[in-house]
């Protein structure tokens, strides 16, 4: 008796429990032949991505095999011919999690990688990934199959749009790549360099590095506002660049002006506002300009008096720049 039932305990645990295979569908296309070789590097201390809860049962997300394996068996499918590069792949994190609601649950998915370019001298950073995204049991009963799904995506685009990035000129060798973004920062001019230098830079790659583009000089209007970067015949507006540098200063281009990039021991940050970063009109339409300028040292915004009363109340938030990527890292709660 005392054997049946421990073993209808075990059948009844077992029955709660499933597991969701990671189904790496939509091989990421490389149309330009841009791969060679492609390798899976596993840097997770955990290799296993989660269980959560999921219509009552324990469902615990797995690869098939392991993640080395299946990511580059998944990639190989749509490898028609050689290509020109060796195509490295570091997987830094893949972790699922929940958070149960009242009437429902909420899953998250983490997932943060890094690519590389493998030559003779060592790897060269080519872009990184490091998200969060969340599916509810309200929009999506599965939560999570569509977890799983949802990595597909993510690692997929993220490797398409690695194909389209120029590899840093910098190198890192193979016993510093599991340290490569301390390895990375420590070496850019812009984080060093004691007096900026004037001009435009085109993107994160030329404005960390401290290159400017040769030959350009900034424009304002009557009001003072930096508007354009002209080089002779060659007048560009100045939204069409990543940051410029004036008088020694330096200003983060935003979608609603500029604002200017301070300095702390954790590195470049700007100090804006969510409307600022991701402006809206009272409708919900993006305002895809750029309108106004600096104000007494705050960015001007071409937005509706209620709007604009809204921001006011909501006070600038430090908004880091991720030197390897450009992009931003917002805070937690970034309003």
């Amino acid at each position: 008796m005392k054997k049946l039932s421990i073993f209808l305990l075990l059948s009844a645990f077992l029955s709660a429990q499933k597991t969701e295979l990671v189904n790496l569908s939509r091989p990421p296309k490389d149309n330009k032949n841009f791969i060679r070789t492609f390798t899976v590097i596993d840097q997770r201390s955990d290799k296993n991505i989660g269980t959560i809860m999921d219509h009552s049962k324990e469902v615990t997300v797995a690869f098939a095999h392991d993640a080395v394996k299946d990511i580059q068996d998944w990639v190989g499918e749509s490898k028609a011919t050689q290509g020109k590069n060796d195509l490295v792949l570091l997987l830094e994190n893949l972790k699922i999690s929940d958070e149960q609601k009242e009437k429902s649950t909420v899953g998250k998915l983490h997932f943060r990688a890094s690519t590389f370019i493998k030559k003779a001298d060592g790897y060269h950073f080519l872009y990184r990934k490091d998200t969060v995204t969340t599916v509810s049991s309200r929009v999506n009963p599965f939560v999570a199959q569509n977890l799983a799904r949802k990595f597909t995506m993510i690692i997929s685009d993220f490797l398409e749009d690695s194909y389209k990035k120029e590899a840093w000129e910098i190198s890192v060798s193979e016993e510093d790549l599991p340290r490569y973004n301390d390895v990375l920062t420590d070496k850019l001019d812009i984080l060093k360099a004691d007096v900026l230098k004037d001009g435009v830079y085109k993107d994160h790659q030329s404005f960390f590095n401290h290159r400017p583009e040769p030959g350009f000089v900034l424009e304002t209007n009557n009001k003072g506002v930096v508007t354009k970067a002209v080089n002779g015949e060659d007048k560009t507006a100045i939204r069409r660049f990543y940051a410029f540098v004036q008088n020694g200063v330096a200003y983060k281009i935003i979608p609603v002006g500029y604002a200017e990039i301070l300095k702390s021991d954790k590195g470049l940050f700007i100090e804006v506002k969510k409307a600022e970063l991701f402006p809206e009109s009272s409708n919900g339409a993006m305002i895809g300009v750029m309108a106004g300028g600096l104000i007494g040292g705050v960015i001007g915004v071409a937005i509706d008096a209620g709007a604009q009363s809204r921001r006011n109340r909501v006070p600038e938030q430090e908004v880091y720049l991720d030197p390897l990527t450009g992009q931003y890292i917002l805070p937690e709660g970034f309003k």
